[in-house]
């Protein structure tokens, strides 16, 4: 059975609309899920809103949302009246402007939904605007009404359907600059970027989501298998803990050699460099320490 879809409306380029739905590109049905039981009774347990102060239960009815205006002092706000906020990106996305999606910095990109048509009526509309987005490779700015709250995104093709991606704002967005600005400069040995950049092309593959595997969920699962089979459950080995890097180089040297089990010429000719140079005169220690995390 296919899901709901989490949004119906309208696309909107300019005096060209047509309806369309939105549905979420991820899931999470598959992850292991737990509930909460009661040890004595085996029961499940639900939770309950209760007074901070009296510590009473509260009913459904006495429920209400508030906004602290002063410490301890809030401001009711209705459901209704929240209910009755109407703008106009709840119905209708408009396509405000277009932008090549290179131009966004990724960290703002939030949330991915797929757009498609909602009805036979919609379909030559929808494709009209899919194919002018997939000819000029750009991405549409808009705006969308989400669990009532509005949210910045961006619309492109993607293969018979469009790609719809939320956005986080501006606001909520933290700077690099203010997170980075503690890092100190570091004069980069040339020789140890070569290192790494090799070990890098060594280890360079194409993207293929489907060999990426959830050790912790597999974990979980073979742990539930385990125990409703009345057998052990496995024991895990944690993961052996990390040392400081004492020397850098040798560090990059082993990492090359453990690639193809011995050192080849890119591991060789930099160590011998590094040694005539070293031996000179005209380098400092190769210790790098760094700090543990």
């Amino acid at each position: 059975m296919p899901a709901r879809p989490a949004w119906r409306g309208y696309l909107k380029l300019s005096l060209v609309t047509c309806g369309v739905e939105l549905s979420n590109a991820t899931t999470s049905a598959e992850k292991v899920s737990f509930r909460i039981i009661n040890r004595k009774t085996g029961n499940t347990v639900k939770r309950q809103y209760v007074d901070a102060e009296s510590g009473k239960p509260i009913g459904d009815k006495d429920e209400v949302k508030g906004y602290e205006i002063e410490k301890d002092d809030y401001l009711l706000i209705e459901e209704d009246e929240i209910e009755a906020l109407q703008i106009e990106s709840e119905h209708t996305i408009n396509l405000d402007g277009f932008v090549h999606k290179s131009e966004i910095d990724r960290i703002y990109l939030d949330t991915p939904y797929y757009l498609t048509p909602s009805d036979k009526v919609s379909e030559e509309a929808f494709a009209v605007i899919r194919e002018a987005l997939a000819e000029k490779k750009m991405a549409g700015l808009s705006r969308i009404v989400l669990y009532r709250r509005e949210r910045p995104a961006i619309i492109e093709a993607l293969g018979k359907g469009m790609l719809l991606t939320t956005l986080r704002y501006d606001n909520t967005v933290r700077k690099a600059s203010a997170v980075f600005e503690e890092i100190e400069d570091v004069d980069v040995d040339e020789e140890m970027v070569d290192l790494a950049t090799t070990v890098i092309n060594r280890r360079t593959a194409k993207f293929d989501p489907s060999k990426f595997e959830d050790s912790y969920e597999n974990a979980l699962l073979e742990l539930i298998r385990a125990k409703k089979a009345g057998r052990k459950p496995p024991v895990v080995k944690a993961a052996p803990k990390e040392s400081n890097v004492v020397n850098l180089f040798d560090a990059l040297r082993q990492s090359l050699a453990s690639e193809d089990g011995s050192e080849d010429d890119a591991g060789r000719k930099p160590a011998k460099r590094r040694a005539a140079k070293t031996s000179a005169g005209k380098r400092g220690s190769t210790s790098t320490k760094h700090k543990s995390a």
